[in-house]
C-alpha cells in the first residue's frame, strides 16, 4: 500500500470512529490533531531515501491510532510532495500552513529543502518537527525557537567518518593516520557542504593529509573530470557525500575510468540505500561504508530499554509489507523513530501539562523531553538545546554509526563497543575498485 493511501485510509478511519461514537456519547470527541507531513514522493530524491522515511512515519501514524491516538486525539495526517525541488518544499509548506491549517509540519528528507523550510516556519512562530534532515546549517547560528530535530546533523558525520579511520586505519590498512590520504567529494548543498567541513575539521585534527576536497551540483551530468583529479590525487580513502542520482554517476565512471582505493565511505542520504545500491551495481556495491544513524534492527535490543526490541521488529514487519523489500534502510528508522518521539513524549505533555497542541505548547515540552540513551529505538536519547545555544533545537544527545554492506547486508563496524562486525577494510583482492 502506498503512503497516501495508507494516509486515506487512516483518515477515513478517524470519520468511521466519531461517527460511530457520537450518537453514543454526549461529550464531542476530541478534534483530530492535522500534520502536514512533507517528503519527496518523486523525483531523484524519493529513491534516495524519502520514500522509506516517509512509509516509516506513516507506520508511527498508523499505530498511534490504531492505540487511540494522543490523549484522545487521531493524528490526520496532510501529505504533501516536494517532487526533489527547493521551490516546491516552500509552496507545500505554505499551503498546508495557510490552506490546510495544519496545527504543525513534520518530515522533510532534504537538508536543502529543510534550511528555508525551518526559518521560513519559525520567523511564522509555527511549529516544525525534523525526521531526517541533517544539516547543521539548518540551526546553527539561528537560534530557532520552534523548529526541533533529535536526528543527527552532519557535523557529527563528518566527526564520525575521520574518527573511525583514526582509530582503525595503522590496525587494518597498516598506514598511520599521519600518512593517510583523504579524498573529500561532496554534493555542494548544505548537506554535503555540511559533512565536508566536518570531514576536513576532523581528518585533519587527526594528522591526515587531505589531498583532495571538491564539491559539485548533485545534478551534475557529468563527474568524469572530478574522477580524473582523484587518479592524479591517489588517496587511499574517499569520504563521500552525495544523494542517488549522482553517487550511481561517480561509482559508474570511476569504474569506467580505472579509478582504485582502500576504502569509500558514503555518509547517508544515497548511501543509506543499500537495496537501490546492490540493485544498481550488484557485487560492486560490496564494502561500501555508509555513516549513518543506525538502522534500528541492527542493535541488540538488550542495550535498550524494554518494549524497544518488539517496537522495531513490528515497524520492520510493517515496512516489509507496504515497501516488498527485503532490507530495511536506515531512513525507515529516521522517519518512524523521530515521528515517535514525537507521538509518544513532546505531544501528550504538551497536551497534559501545557494545555494543547499550540507552537507554544509544543515548544515547551519539546525543551522538555529527556530521553537517555538507549531509551529510543536507534539507541541514542534526546534532550535539546536550549534557547541562545548555537544549535538552538538540536538533538545533544544525537550520534551516527558506521556500516559496512557485505553480501547485501548491512553490518554495524564503529563505534567498536556495538559493532556487529570488524571492517573489512582495505577492499578484498578482485573487488572492481580495489588497488
Amino acid at each position: 500500500m502506498t503512503f497516501r493511501k495508507a494516509v486515506r485510509r487512516t483518515a477515513w478511519g478517524v470519520l468511521g470512529v466519531a461517527a460511530v461514537a457520537l450518537p453514543l456519547a454526549t461529550a464531542q470527541a476530541a478534534d483530530p490533531i492535522r500534520i502536514g507531513v512533507i517528503y519527496d514522493f518523486t523525483g531523484p530524491f524519493a529513491a534516495g531515501g524519502s520514500q522509506a522515511a516517509a512509509i516509516g512515519t506513516q507506520i508511527a501514524i498508523d499505530m498511534i491510532n490504531e492505540k487511540g491516538g494522543v490523549e484522545g486525539h487521531k493524528i490526520e495526517a496532510i501529505t504533501a510532495d516536494a517532487q526533489s525541488k527547493a521551490e516546491v518544499a516552500i509552496n507545500e509548506t505554505n499551503r498546508l500552513l495557510d490552506q490546510e491549517k495544519v496545527d504543525l509540519i513534520m518530515g522533510v528528507y532534504s537538508s536543502a529543502h529543510c534550511v528555508p523550510m525551518a526559518q521560513k516556519i519559525d520567523a511564522q512562530k509555527k511549529f516544525m518537527w525534523a525526521n531526517v534532515c541533517t544539516a547543521s546549517a539548518v540551526f546553527k547560528g539561528k537560534n530557532l525557537q520552534y523548529v526541533f530535530r533529535g536526528q543527527v546533523h552532519t557535523d557529527q558525520f563528518g566527526w564520525a567518518s575521520c574518527t573511525f579511520l583514526n582509530e582503525t586505519a595503522e590496525a587494518k590498512l597498516g598506514i598511520k593516520p599521519a600518512d593517510l590520504k583523504v579524498a573529500i567529494i561532496y554534493e555542494d548543498g548544505p548537506y554535503g557542504a555540511g559533512v565536508a567541513a566536518g570531514n576536513e575539521e576532523t581528518c585533519k585534527k587527526n594528522g591526515m593529509t587531505v589531498v583532495l576536497k571538491e564539491g559539485y551540483a548533485a545534478s551534475a551530468p557529468d563527474l568524469s573530470s572530478l574522477v580524473t583529479k582523484l587518479r592524479r590525487a591517489r588517496p587511499d580513502v574517499i569520504l563521500h557525500t552525495g544523494y542517488n542520482p549522482d553517487i550511481t554517476l561517480f561509482l559508474r565512471q570511476a569504474k569506467e575510468q580505472n579509478l582504485k582505493w582502500a576504502a569509500l565511505i558514503g555518509h547517508g542520504a544515497g548511501y543509506g540505500q543499500i537495496d537501490k545500491l546492490k540493485e544498481t551495481f550488484g557485487k560492486d556495491a560490496d564494502f561500501i561504508y555508509n555513516v549513518d544513524p543506525v538502522a534500528a534492527q541492527l542493535l541488540d535490543p538488550a542495550t535498550l530499554a524494554p518494549g524497544l526490541g518488539d517496537l522495531t521488529a513490528e515497524m520492520v514487519k510493517r515496512y516489509k509489507e507496504k515497501s516488498g523489500a527485503s532490507e530495511v534502510p536506515p531512513h525507515t528508522s529516521m522517519g518512524f523513530n523521530q515521528a515517535w518521539i514525537f507521538f509518544t513524549d513532546v505531544l501528550p505533555r504538551a497536551i497534559t501539562k501545557h494545555g494543547g497542541y499550540e507552537p507554544e505548547a509544543l515548544r515547551k515540552a519539546a525543551l522538555e523531553t529527556d530521553i537517555p540513551v538507549g531509551g529510543t529505538i536507534q539507541g541514542y536519547g534526546v534532550k535539546f538545546n536550549p534557547p541562545g545555544h548555537e544549535m538552538a533545537g538540536q538533538n545533544e544527545r544525537s550520534s551516527p554509526v558506521v556500516m559496512q554492506y557485505v553480501d547485501g547486508l548491512t553490518k554495524i563496524v564503529w563505534p567498536t563497543a556495538i559493532k556487529t562486525m570488524d571492517p573489512v577494510l582495505p577492499l578484498p583482492s578482485g573487488h572492481a575498485y580495489a588497488r
